[in-house]
């Protein structure tokens, strides 16, 4: 198979959206026959690169040629004529739509669907009903037998598996294995390594934006990849003075307990507690239920099953203003969202606490102010643009968020990676202020993508895996350690509760 021309080379791939490099120079060579995992840490660039290669975004520079041919697709539909076909963890159909009007919109034959579907096992199709009302396992196996009915030479697989129960995922593996003993190749990005040691023949990781290592993942197997992802260098950076645990004084309450919480399809019997006083980190791969378990908290989504107990008290929310009121106040990592973009900044923090102000007549101004000004001044806000927030940056909007619950007023704080795409004068000083809030007695909770920030921040660290806490380890466990028990690679010491 080396020895086999390729039937996908790209070459020197780039990608920028203004100062950010998504793909600084990406390589990759995918043989026929082929099942050639794509792997990574978040922000790797397995995402934009597998954009451009499927048409939906363009590249800057470099090349990819099909069969020794260039191409640059400029939509998925191209894809499918020059052989290529993707299958998305979220699949790419209209909800409000016909299984049958989804499959016209991309000239898909339906008879050809149902010929893969009952090869998978899959009967009973109807081509009447709304993919809204389609049980999302099945819409995941309904779009793999749409990309294999065009009969694709490149078979790309994009976190699939993801969110499939055992059996199904066993039928993904199953397609690989047919796909590729007939002559097809398979790109396959999955953050379960062991479906990749186990099915694919080939890995490439990519690291900042480019290729670090291309090999068999059966040599050297869990280790060697985790070690390609995270780079010879990858020692966390150490600050002085951050306080260990070890150090923390021993608290015997709780702010915040939460016992055998199940929600949606995928979070399932999580148990943890946090004190005042603490920063606990929540880390995992993408889609393993770290966005159900804050919504729950906050009071946006309620659970099938469990309790919250907030200072002694269980916490029954309803609605994110019944968490608020017991004092729980969410950071989304998305700041788009919580901020109110032709708004002041002044509008903008004081937005939570216009009902502590009102006092049955005009908003006390003066209090508003001080508690307003007190947020900006200790988030050294950049007031220069005071008038509309959606004229700050990233890094000042991000304080804005953090800044209106610094003048409410909380007692666990959950922030949901908060330092996501700032920079790192702005990311130091929100680690400063989590360490400070948490010293003045605050409950912290906070998900991280950036493994490096769970000893920079955090006391211990919580690592969820397919919905479930499989792992509770010290802040200064090592990235490596956060990373293979992300992967669900556990040992029975480091097992969650």
């Amino acid at each position: 198979m080396m020895d086999a021309e390729p039937l996908l080379h790209a070459e020197a791939v780039a990608k920028s959206y203004g100062a950010v490099r998504a793909l600084r120079s990406a390589d990759l060579t995918i043989r026929p026959g082929e099942a050639h995992a794509l792997l990574g840490a978040n922000g790797a660039g397995k995402s934009t690169f597998v954009k451009i290669l499927t048409g939906v975004i363009n590249k800057d520079s470099g090349s990819i040629t099909m069969e020794g041919q260039p191409v640059a697709l400029r939509s998925p539909a191209e894809g499918y004529e020059r052989g290529i076909a993707s299958v998305f963890q979220d699949p790419a159909m209209i909800p409000d739509l016909t299984v049958r009007a989804n499959l016209k919109l991309t000239g898909t034959d339906p008879a050809a669907v149902i010929a893969e579907l009952e090869q998978l096992g899959i009967q009973g199709l109807d081509l009447a009903e709304r993919v809204s009302e389609v049980p999302l396992p099945f819409l995941r196996m309904l779009d793999l037998a749409r990309a294999l009915s065009h009969q694709p030479r490149l078979l790309i697989l994009d976190e699939i598996t993801a969110a499939l129960p055992s059996d199904l995922s066993e039928k993904v593996t199953e397609v690989m294995a047919r796909h590729t003993a007939a002559g097809g190749s398979v790109l396959f990005i999955s953050h379960r390594l062991e479906e990749v040691i186990e099915h694919c023949d080939m890995c490439t990781v990519f690291r900042d934006g480019g290729d670090v290592a291309s090999f068999a993942p059966k040599d050297g197997r869990e280790q060697r990849i985790v070690h390609s992802m995270l780079g010879e260098g990858a020692a966390v950076e150490q600050e002085q003075g951050r306080r260990s645990r070890a150090e923390r004084p021993e608290i015997d309450e709780s702010a915040l307990v939460v016992r055998g919480l199940s929600a949606g399809d995928i979070l399932d019997d999580v148990n943890f507690s946090v004190s005042p006083g603490e920063v606990v980190g929540i880390t995992a791969l993408e889609g393993q239920g770290q966005e159900v378990l804050f919504d729950v908290l906050a009071g946006a989504r309620r659970p099938r099953a469990g309790e919250i107990v907030v200072d002694g008290q269980q916490l029954n929310a309803r609605h994110p203003a019944a968490a608020i009121s017991r004092g729980i106040a969410l950071v989304p990592a998305d700041r788009t969202l919580a901020i109110l973009p032709k708004r002041s900044i002044r509008e903008n923090i004081a937005l939570p606490s216009r009902a502590r102000f009102w006092r049955w007549g005009p908003i006390s101004g003066r209090k508003e102010n001080r508690a307003v000004n007190g947020a900006i001044d200790r988030l050294s806000i950049d007031t220069r643009a005071a008038s509309q927030a959606r004229r700050l940056s990233g890094g000042n909007q991000q304080k804005l968020t953090i800044g209106r619950w610094l003048a409410e007023g909380f007692r666990t704080l959950l922030l949901f990676d908060p330092t996501r795409g700032i920079d790192i004068g702005t990311k130091r000083q929100i680690y400063d202020l989590i360490r400070e809030l948490a010293e003045e007695g605050a409950a912290i909770v906070m998900y991280t993508s950036e493994l490096r920030e769970i000893e920079l921040v955090c006391d211990r660290a919580l690592v969820l895996y397919r919905g479930r806490v499989v792992a509770e380890l010290p802040a200064d466990a090592g990235e490596e350690a956060l990373l293979r028990a992300a992967h669900g690679f556990v040992e029975a010491s480091e097992a969650g509760t």
